[in-house]
């Protein structure tokens, strides 16, 4: 990867580690960006688009997937006339290179100004999405489960139990070590649920630093370990992992329609939010 491509994703993640506050947690975080990056650092580069205004950047997007951009702002420039503008325009030009033509999707921050712009230019509302928090004042519970904190010696077991819990996940060992190398990695950890010698669950957490949010992205039950409370159980030690990193509190983001996963997080203690939902451009 070159320097400029190198620097422009170590600006992004600093930006959005100083985005994120307790009071508007679901947003872009880093850890999204960390996630990503099991891709390697040369497909990350290409997928993070910024934007910037008098050398500051203001907003920050991650084509997550061909006709997905996860897209959030500065939290004092969300309902910035002269940005949401630009966004709403760099957005509708395929040439721009933000968005490929036809049919794709946008999250955006809630109340962000560019979502009015846009729905007033034939956008729709898409999926909807459900945030969970939990606050991470006091202790966390055992959660009942040996943990086991992945290295490099173990990142085929946390590899294994992520493709056995998502359906068409290719994730390897290799792709563990990319992200592990990976600046936003620094401040993660991922943790593997064994009951007792049999690993069965599986997370990984990332801090934005001391006092402020902290995000469980992935996290996944075994498919052959499911219905005996694991995912309660892991979702509590990545609760636990993300107090002693020193963040505020723990918030995850799951599709609306995935019921099981908003009871497994609140049983552990999350508090669900208000609903919210991406923008949809028809092709």
């Amino acid at each position: 990867m070159i320097d400029g491509m190198a620097t422009i994703l170590d600006d992004a993640v600093r930006a959005l580690r100083a985005w994120q506050h307790d009071d508007a947690p679901v947003q872009l975080h880093p850890g999204d960006v960390g996630w990503f990056w099991r891709s390697g650092a040369d497909a990350t580069a290409a997928a993070v688009r910024t934007w910037s205004r008098d050398g500051r950047i203001v907003a920050v997007g991650l084509l997550d997937e061909p006709g997905l951009l996860r897209l959030t702002v500065a939290p004092d420039a969300r309902r910035d006339e002269e940005l949401a503008r630009r966004l709403a325009d760099d957005l509708a030009r395929p040439e721009r290179g933000v968005l490929p033509a036809g049919e794709v999707f946008l999250e955006t921050p809630p109340g962000a100004l560019v979502q009015d712009l846009l729905r007033g230019d034939g956008w729709h509302d898409g999926d909807a999405w459900t945030p969970l928090v939990r606050d991470l004042a006091e202790p966390v519970p055992d959660p009942g489960l040996r943990i086991e904190v992945t290295g490099p010696e173990q990142a085929h077991v946390r590899a294994a139990v992520q493709r056995a819990a998502f359906n068409g996940s290719t994730f390897t060992a290799e792709h563990w070590r990319d992200m592990a190398s990976a600046p936003p990695y620094a401040d993660a950890r991922c943790l593997v649920g064994h009951d007792q010698d049999t690993p069965v669950a599986a997370v990984t957490v990332w801090s934005a630093g001391r006092g402020r949010p902290g995000l469980l992205e992935p996290l996944g039950v075994h498919r052959d370990h499911r219905g005996r409370g694991h995912g309660r159980a892991i979702t509590l030690a990545a609760a636990a992992a993300l107090r002693e990193l020193g963040s505020s509190c723990a918030f995850v983001c799951t599709p609306s329609t995935n019921t099981a996963a908003v009871a497994t997080y609140r049983s552990a203690g999350f508090r669900q939010l208000p609903e919210r939902l991406d923008l949809r451009r028809a092709a």
